[in-house]
């Protein structure tokens, strides 16, 4: 099975995470964490930030690595190294996503997450993130 390393940013801001929505591929319209692949010799903190610099125009701070999930999607076993963030700069500009959400804890629930996101998920309600 073909393996694909991604990295995602949690970002917080305000008791709120910031969720994005994808506009292409087998899982358009559903909601994920920005992130996106490794390049090759790149960190999981370096890919991150140049990824978020791609994909929204803004600059993060990689504050803390919340967990690795491992998932198994039909075509691609996925491994996700899951940061959280904060913003550096407040401008925000969706490159590749077609729609974005800032959401508190306990409206997690109210988009419907890619599979493997949903693992971050839990992990979010069960800290104190």
């Amino acid at each position: 099975m073909k393996q694909i390393e991604v990295v995602a940013a949690i970002i917080r801001k305000d008791d709120k995470i910031f969720a994005t929505q994808r506009g292409y591929g087998d899982f358009k319209d559903w909601w994920e964490f920005p992130g996106g692949k490794m390049e090759l010799g790149e960190t999981p903190e370096d890919a991150l930030k140049r990824e978020i610099r791609e994909e929204l125009s803004t600059e993060i701070s990689v504050d803390e690595f919340l967990c690795t999930v491992e998932y198994d999607y039909p075509k691609f076993h996925l491994t996700m190294h899951c940061y959280l963030c904060s913003l550096l700069t407040e401008a925000l500009h969706l490159n590749e996503h077609e729609a974005a959400k800032w959401l508190s804890k306990y409206e997690l629930d109210s988009v419907k997450w890619l599979p493997a996101d949903l693992l971050i998920i839990e992990k979010i309600k069960e800290s104190n993130q």
